[in-house]
């Protein structure tokens, strides 16, 4: 079987629009939530959500954007810096069969789906886009990143809800492993910061109502009452382990495993006993060949819901045992808000700068851990560590989970 290294990484964030500033601003604790202006939510009864910042896709790809939705904007934008950041090259991948893109959505365009809806009411049929539907089916932003890097390998677009970011990257992990590819774009994007974004998953009572951008998601806490809305887009670059020593690439970490299994519960709610979420941990764990003293930080799904902390915390201990009280478990959704599609790959980048750095980013506005939830949170502030493995968690709607194990590359 063929050794699966991450070679570049690219991030589109409400904590900033290149790596290095997300993990500056999730490592010191800076969250990027804050009160909505993309619309008037005057109106609704939320009012905040994590926002990405001083967005321009005019740095990234001129009046092609003009052709696609937003999430597929930051899906390009984020591919063409791990392309880069992996020193490949605009025509490194051009033509080659045995490069691929897995970048999938967990909801696709819906700013152009919103659009053109208010359009067909208010205008009638004939004034619908004639590129409405390219433009908000879930697939394209894989399909666009292929187009940009003329990449005719496997192309993909995997929707597990918002596991969708760490399923792509556990598919792409286990394609090269399997020796299909050599190279792969994997990662997820999500842009559902809208009116019928926020008011849909506010009337499925999901969303926190505290309004208070420092209290808005509380992962764990006491007073939990919903996640806060995010939008974004995280790609790494994963590569055969040879393929990228004989081009004298640079290797940030190593994925050693992927778990992926179903609840089969309920469309919406996990598991309450958390087994089937310890199941893909455990699975992760078992093909990385790891046991849980080995694992040395865990980044939680942590949605600051009622529904999720709770089952999270008890999956945890269950794949854990009593070591799991020894590993900080810390939720960067705190700070980035809940990125939906692109959470999974997000985390997945922000687990590989804490192997790289040796340190775990904390658990911000957590301040008394609700009934249950006994874990080390990392509450308030990061600390260092000695890091070697870590895992990054995603449980989505309709029971997916998802879990990437990664190890801190050591140089052999």
């Amino acid at each position: 079987m063929n050794r699966v290294v991450i070679t570049g990484m690219g991030a589109i964030t409400p904590c900033g629009n290149t790596v290095e500033k997300l993990w500056d601003n999730v490592s010191q604790g800076v969250s990027g939530i804050d009160y909505i202006t993309k619309f008037d939510a005057s109106n609704f009864k939320v009012k905040i959500a994590a926002e990405v910042k001083g967005f321009n896709p005019d740095d990234y790809m001129g009046r092609e954007s003009k052709r696609m939705d937003l999430y597929c904007q930051y899906a390009v934008a984020a591919s063409t810096d791990a392309v880069k950041d992996a020193g490949l090259g605009e025509d490194f991948l051009k033509g080659n069969n045995r490069a691929g893109v897995m970048v999938g959505s967990g909801i696709g365009g819906l700013y152009t789906l919103q659009e053109q809806i208010i359009k067909l009411h208010d205008k009638g049929p004939h004034r619908v886009a004639p590129l409405f539907i390219p433009m908000c089916i879930t697939n394209m932003a894989a399909g666009h990143i292929a187009i940009k890097f003329g990449v005719i390998g496997i192309n993909m677009a995997h929707v597990t809800a918002c596991s969708s970011g760490g399923t792509s990257i556990g598919e792409a992990f286990r394609n090269i492993k399997h020796g299909y590819s050599d190279i792969i774009l994997a990662g997820g994007a999500e842009a559902a910061v809208t009116e019928i974004g926020v008011a849909g998953f506010t009337e499925l009572t999901a969303l926190s109502e505290s309004n208070d951008p420092k209290r808005g998601i509380i992962p764990f806490d006491k007073d939990r009452n919903g996640f806060v809305i995010g939008e974004g887009a995280g790609v790494l670059v994963l590569e055969e382990l040879g393929h990228a020593v004989a081009r004298g690439a640079k290797i940030y970490a190593e994925i050693k495993g992927y778990g992926a299994n179903a609840d089969a519960y309920h469309m919406t709610a996990p598991n309450p006993e958390g087994e089937t979420a310890a199941a893909a941990m455990l699975l992760a764990m078992d093909e990385a060949g790891i046991a849980p003293e080995d694992v040395s930080y865990v980044n939680a799904h942590g949605t600051g819901t009622p529904h999720n902390d709770l089952p999270e915390t008890i999956a945890i201990k269950l794949a854990l045992g009593e070591r799991a009280y020894h590993i900080p478990v810390s939720s960067t959704k705190s700070m980035t808000g809940h990125l939906l599609g692109a959470a999974g790959a997000v985390e997945a980048i922000i687990c590989i700068k804490a192997l790289e750095n040796d340190f775990i980013p904390p658990t911000i506005g957590l301040d008394t851990p609700g009934e249950g939830c006994d874990l080390d949170y990392v509450k308030g502030r990061g600390r260092k560590r000695e890091m070697k493995y870590t895992l990054s968690n995603s449980f989505a709607f309709g029971g997916h989970n998802a879990v990437l194990c990664m190890k801190k590359w050591e140089g052999k």
